[in-house]
């Protein structure tokens, strides 16, 4: 169904009929239901704090003894603050928490060359992350940092050049 026939079939609808169809999408699908839950009461800092929770505990966990440092646990969190419609500055310093403790877990613990490519993936999203919203006078000092450190990284020619996707360093 297009977007023109839903909003012309829902014009045809009685208030009470859609109102009983947005609550039984409500408990049908959590999707819907995490969607109202933020836009009704977003309490974006509660979520961000569960988020880097989460995420810190891939790479320095409590309960297991071996870190899974997946990439993916952050990403899938980024994307979610994207849909939900989280202020890209909150959602920027998540990509940077999350690069900070990539770098510290590589600090304590020498990896493998496909940590070095996540990590890079990590750094180009947030550059472009920060080039497109503007916020580069807010994260130069991190980017900086990352670049600097990553000099006797692997991959460090990738990480030079990642540095020209952004406009002014």
């Amino acid at each position: 169904m297009s977007k023109r026939a839903l909003e012309k079939h829902l014009e045809s609808m009685t208030k009470k009929h859609v109102s009983d169809m947005v609550m039984d999408l409500y408990q049908k699908f959590p999707e819907v239901k995490t969607y109202f839950n933020f836009v009704f009461n977003p309490n974006e800092h509660k979520l961000m704090e569960q988020a880097r929770l989460k995420v810190a505990n891939e790479y320095f966990p409590l309960k297991r003894k071996r870190p899974k440092a997946r990439r993916s646990v952050a990403q899938n969190y980024i994307k979610h603050f994207k849909n939900l419609g989280v202020k890209e500055e909150l959602i920027c310093e998540f990509m940077w928490y999350n690069l900070g403790l990539m770098h510290t877990f590589l600090e304590a613990k020498p990896q493998g060359l496909a940590f070095f490519k996540s990590l890079l993936s990590s750094y180009k999203q947030a550059l472009q992350f920060v080039n497109y919203h503007q916020l580069l006078p807010l994260y130069k000092a991190p980017i900086i940092e990352i670049y600097e450190a990553s000099k006797d990284w692997p991959n460090a020619y990738d990480f030079e050049q990642s540095l020209s996707l952004i406009d002014d360093i």
